[in-house]
């Protein structure tokens, strides 16, 4: 599967997984958790659509270390999702990415890149992708490192009904009003509930989440996935408050899980 322009034909929008070491001092050799087959292809990419150019590019001169780039780094297409998409988010169907798209009409693919993970899934990307089925294209999501799954496998919470809430209110009473929400949710009718946190306030998380959480819901921590330092963590409240120091760091990013 190698992309390229074909005279009279439109280009497929593909979905580049990136490592989920964003961010964090440890990277990874792109082997240990891209296939080869996602790295081909994201080498012979020439249009890229990404949340930030300097990101996208340090990404690209790993992936010119395992197999070469089909142009210098300098000579690809670059571009960044408008800025509103960053802080608003790109889900809710208002963004129109058509022209962001406008290489596929002419025979070109297009790569959609997120900082860390799958685009589109807990990242932005997803009006990208919206467009594209629009503009009849094809889209190709490539294998590569999902944290979401990843951690709801580790947790031993139910797999078979879940849902990503992405963040919580930062205010303190309309946290703690969200989190009973959420927890009342999970027991009620057993849907494992997802949600993240940029990682310096994890510890403010968790000790919100062990303030308002009952002693007997299960609460999951998935802090460093892929990397050698990882850790997945799945016990009771009432354990969890027996830790002398509960929770990820301040630093490494971290998916919260809960469920009974």
């Amino acid at each position: 599967m190698t992309p390229n322009a074909t005279s009279g034909s439109r280009g497929t929008l593909y979905l580049v997984p990136a490592p989920l070491d964003f961010g964090c001092e440890e990277t990874l050799d792109l082997r240990t958790t891209l296939p080869m087959g996602t790295v081909q292809v994201a080498a012979g990419l020439r249009h890229w659509i990404c949340e930030n150019a300097k990101s996208a590019r340090a990404y690209l001169k790993r992936i010119d270390v395992v197999v070469p780039l089909c142009q210098s780094l300098q000579s690809l297409s670059i571009v960044e999702l408008p800025r509103i998409v960053h802080k608003k988010g790109d889900h809710d169907g208002t963004f129109d990415a058509h022209a962001l798209l406008e290489p596929t009409l002419h025979g070109h693919d297009v790569g959609l890149l997120s900082e860390a993970g799958m685009p589109a899934v807990a990242d932005p990307g997803s009006s990208v992708v919206r467009s594209a089925h629009m503009m009849g294209l094809r889209v190709v999501p490539l294998v590569g490192p999902v944290s979401l799954l990843l951690a709801l496998a580790g947790s031993g919470l139910n797999g078979q009904n879940f849902a990503f809430v992405g963040y919580l209110p930062q205010e303190a009473d309309a946290r703690m009003a969200r989190i009973r929400e959420l927890e009342s949710l999970a027991l009620r009718i057993g849907q494992t509930q997802l949600f993240i946190e940029t990682p310096y306030r994890n510890q403010a998380m968790m000790q919100a989440l062990l303030h308002t959480l009952h002693g007997n819901t299960r609460l999951c921590t998935a802090s460093g996935l892929t990397l050698a330092r990882a850790n997945i963590t799945s016990q009771a409240v009432s354990q969890w408050k027996k830790t002398p120091t509960p929770g990820p760091d301040n630093a490494t990013p971290c998916l919260f899980l809960i469920g009974r």
